[in-house]
């Protein structure tokens, strides 16, 4: 019953930090892998921004 009480805790704060894992892309290598391409300017019309790849570029992707 003590490692239960010890557990629960424990599977708290795993749950929190799997809450604000995100799968946006964040550098141009995994842009790339989903397939997007990097852009210093919106993305046009048949894409949307997805994420980033530089602090002054995005990720576009269909």
């Amino acid at each position: 019953m003590r490692i239960l009480c010890l557990l629960f805790p424990f599977f708290l704060l795993l749950l929190q930090g799997a809450a604000g894992f995100s799968f946006a892309p964040g550098s141009k290598k995994e842009c790339e892998r989903i397939k997007g391409y990097c852009s210093f300017s919106n993305c046009y019309f048949p894409y949307v921004a997805k994420g980033v790849c530089s602090r002054f570029s995005i990720c576009c992707k269909k």
